[in-house]
């Protein structure tokens, strides 16, 4: 049975930060593949400044072609929106004979308690957490199994380049090559 970590994510757009954190957690933690779960909506997340899901997803599936142990997931497109982890996982263990376990930033464990079922998601895998920036102390449920990694603080966002890109600057070296002028063209 093959150990998976789900990063899920709005990746909106994918950039250089999103692949070194899954990169490291190939390299240093106990997955045999990092799957990118695409969230069309997530719920704690307004949509206005979502990019179209499709778009968002061909980006993921281009930024990451080079990494065979890249997995793209679009599990999350067959469910109802917004996106909720209980079922994504509910509908991935349903689908595949796989060891999910999450990949999630610091700064989103002070949100575990408000997850949808997290009871029942902390029966069915662990998390993985990596640094962020700017995250206070954890105030989590009790049932949550949680390896801390030091993975490389990359103070990269998406909000900050979406800002770069329709303000017309360059966002070269933030993200992919295999997404640049795609992402380029989007904001002209």
């Amino acid at each position: 049975m093959a150990r998976i970590g789900l990063y899920f994510g709005s990746f909106n757009p994918i950039h250089i930060g999103h692949l070194i954190v899954a990169e490291y957690f190939l390299n240093h933690g106990p997955f045999d593949q990092v799957w990118f779960v695409v969230s069309p909506q997530n719920p704690f997340k307004t949509n206005d400044s979502l990019i179209d899901e499709n778009l968002r997803l061909s980006w993921v599936r281009k930024a990451t072609e080079s990494e065979p142990r890249f997995v793209v997931c679009d599990a999350e497109f067959k469910l109802p929106k917004p996106s909720y982890t209980i079922q994504t996982l509910q509908f991935l263990q349903a689908a595949y004979p796989h060891q999910f376990d999450i990949i999630i930033g610091a700064d989103n464990l002070q949100k575990l308690k408000e997850w949808k079922n997290i009871d029942d998601i902390c029966q069915r895998c662990e998390f993985y957490v990596y640094g962020r920036r700017n995250s206070g102390p954890e105030n989590i449920p009790a049932a949550v199994v949680i390896h801390h990694f030091k993975t490389p603080l990359i103070d990269i966002s998406a909000t900050h380049i979406r800002q770069q890109l329709s303000q017309g600057k360059s966002v070269r070296y933030l993200v992919p090559d295999s997404i640049l002028t795609e992402l380029e063209n989007f904001f002209l």
